[in-house]
């Protein structure tokens, strides 16, 4: 070294001194050099002390590639130089795995604090209850596990509700996925009867009303039930109209599949006529009832007709009278003379109105008329 830089540097020189023993050479380092400045000689290394920032080197990495790390300067693949990352003052006592990131971008990446808090033993019990029953685990073994404080690693898992297995897709060492159904399980107790009904007794049936249903297989017994549901359509090639019936099976004694004939009775109003449906000519233009008359004599009435009923009858909402006689046998030969008696008066009527036109001209001529024959020369007068 010059000796004007070494007068710049304040250095001081000591010779190595031999030890009274002889057996140790001991180096006496020179006074006023810094540990930076001994390391801005030596190349930088991980470890070492950055003269220009006066922190300690924990390795380079490239500026793009942050998986890219060196444990002295250099370049990145990319041609770029390697970056100095340094130790933090509190970082020795932190885990490995633990980052450091500035406000700005804790802001940008959205993150939310939450406070650790010690959770109260009671209620973390009754979470874990509340899993269990949406395992739907009864009372009983909920019971059992905090009683005996046990892990179980099968547990059984009983149906909500008892029946009859229709249907099974479970077995032994079967995986089963998450919505699966393992049981179809059917409760017979309560049964559904369907009904079919003609589109014209769709006005005596309501939901609610009592049914009686019979059995061929069970002569003498009737079971009773009610309407649930009335569909709103009708079977377009039967035209008939479908009924949901329920009726009680607590015994057993119906089956699904079986056929039954199923009893409907409804009330007409108290104040509504009704005729025996014999009585009634119906022509497919208009509907006839023969009323009987005094005398012999038959009356074509034209009726209105209603729902029709139990026994054969029909209500009359026009065209007759309570307390009317009507024809309920042989209304037919009434009808064929009926009609014929029409025919004939309508063959009539233009030659009664003919007839009636002439006497009108008869009427029509007067006495002067007559008279005036006087004044014409009939070629017997004298001359």
């Amino acid at each position: 070294m010059k000796p004007a830089l070494r007068r710049a540097l304040s250095l001081l020189c000591m010779p190595i001194l031999f030890l009274a023993v002889g057996a140790l050479l001991a180096e006496i380092p020179a006074f006023g050099l810094s540990k930076s400045a001994l390391a801005s000689d030596a190349p930088l290394k991980a470890g070492m002390i950055d003269p220009k920032t006066g922190k300690k080197i924990k390795y380079w990495v490239a500026p793009m590639d942050p998986t890219y790390i060196r444990y002295e300067p250099g370049k990145s693949p990319m041609g770029m130089d390697l970056v100095p990352k340094y130790e933090e003052e509190d970082e020795a006592k932190e885990p490995a795995s633990t980052i450091r990131i500035d406000p700005v971008t804790i802001q940008n990446m959205g993150v939310r604090y939450g406070m650790v808090a010690r959770a109260h033993a009671q209620r973390m019990l009754n979470a874990a209850r509340q899993r269990l029953e949406y395992w739907d685990l009864t009372e009983a073994q909920i019971q059992d596990i905090e009683k005996k404080g046990a892990i179980y690693k099968e547990l059984s898992v009983y149906s909500p509700t008892a029946g009859v297995v229709i249907k099974k897709d479970a077995y032994e060492g079967h995986y089963v996925t998450a919505g699966a159904h393992q049981f179809d399980i059917a409760d017979l107790s309560t049964v559904w009867v369907d009904a079919d009904i003609y589109e014209y007794e769709l006005p005596w049936v309501h939901k609610g009303m009592p049914a009686r249903m019979e059995l061929p297989y069970l002569p003498g017994r009737t079971f009773s039930g009610q309407v649930l549901f009335i569909y709103p359509y009708l079977d377009t090639k039967t035209r008939t109209a479908r009924l949901r019936l329920t009726f009680d099976n607590r015994d057993g004694q119906l089956k699904p599949g079986m056929y039954a004939n199923v009893y409907l009775q409804s009330a007409l109003p108290s104040d509504a006529l009704v005729i025996p449906q014999e009585a009634v000519i119906d022509s497919g233009v208009r509907k006839l009832v023969f009323v009987a008359r005094d005398k012999g004599k038959f009356e074509p009435r034209e009726v209105q007709l209603g729902v029709e009923g139990d026994n054969y009858e029909i209500q009359v909402l026009k065209g007759l009278k309570e307390g009317e006689k009507i024809v309920v046998s042989g209304q037919f030969m009434l009808d064929s003379e009926s009609r014929l008696r029409e025919a004939i008066q309508k063959m009539l009527e233009p030659q009664k109105a003919e007839s009636q036109a002439e006497d009108l001209d008869k009427k029509n001529m007067t006495k002067d008329d007559d008279l005036e024959m006087k004044d014409m020369d009939m070629g017997n007068t004298p001359k």
